[in-house]
């Protein structure tokens, strides 16, 4: 296994560029959704440029593990620090946090009532205090660079759900984020539609964004990731560099996990 996936600061080049100090670290963390114990002393560092891909079967606690990293979900113990400091608790630090670390969801989550324009134009405004204009032109830039620049003027409800959920990329990297995390982007859509969204999140990571991923998309993990992190029944099982991982994982959970869901 390479040493560009272990967790040691310092920097180190991975199949995508170079991998820097720790961004996103958890410690110890613990959650429980009443008496059901959905993490289960979780450790993780991710790095400053790193694509983290986070694979397991259904409640293994891989969209929960993601959403704890905003604070969409709160822990019960441990630590989690996003460029080195804790996540706040509420509050303007929040807001800045989310904005600071984006999220894009498994249902795209846009404003059904504003155009794609808007979508991508309101953080800016309302959370950075961007300038109207150069809102605009800065959705307008990523809305090219997603590929639905020509939908600009559109509502959400016209669009296919692969435009929709690169919309819903345009609006997340238009706050300027640290890290993106991605929690089954792709689940919800059509097959032929699925691609063009992952080639739009491969080229993120090429340009070194910092990413989390929970996906069943295992291309992509081969693709586009530095390590895969391989959940269940809320722990971290296993985690190495993609090739290692699918061609020689380590524990058996991995192994029967593999089995099930690789065609050859």
């Amino acid at each position: 296994m390479a040493d560009s996936i272990t967790t040691e600061p310092g920097t180190v080049d991975g199949p995508t560029g170079a991998i820097g100090e720790p961004l996103i670290v958890l410690d110890h963390v613990d959650k429980h959704f009443g008496a059901l114990h959905v993490l289960k002393d979780v450790n993780l560092t991710v790095h400053r440029g790193e694509v983290v891909v986070v694979i397991g079967p259904s409640g293994s606690g891989k969209s929960t593990l993601c959403r704890t990293i905003n604070r969409l979900e709160t822990i019960d113990s441990g630590t989690i620090t996003v460029d080195g400091r804790p996540l706040p608790a509420e509050g303007r630090e929040l807001a800045r946090l989310r904005a600071d670390v984006g999220m894009v969801f498994q249902s795209f989550n846009l404003f059904a009532h504003k155009t794609v324009l808007e979508n991508v134009t309101l953080g800016q405004v309302k959370a950075k205090k961007v300038r109207p204009a150069e809102a605009r032109d800065t959705a307008m830039e990523l809305l090219e660079r997603v590929g639905v620049a020509n939908q600009a003027s559109k509502l959400p409800a016209q669009l296919s759900g692969g435009q929709q959920q690169r919309v819903a990329i345009a609006r997340a990297l238009a706050m300027k984020p640290k890290a993106l995390l991605f929690d089954e982007p792709t689940s919800a859509l059509d097959p032929e539609m699925i691609n063009e969204v992952l080639d739009v999140m491969v080229g993120l990571a090429r340009d070194g964004m910092t990413m989390v991923v929970v996906t069943h998309e295992m291309g992509f993990a081969r693709r586009a990731a530095h390590r895969v992190v391989f959940m269940d029944a809320g722990q971290v099982v296993e985690e190495a560099e993609p090739e290692t991982f699918f061609t020689a994982p380590r524990s058996d959970r991995a192994k029967d996990f593999l089995s099930k869901i690789l065609t050859h």
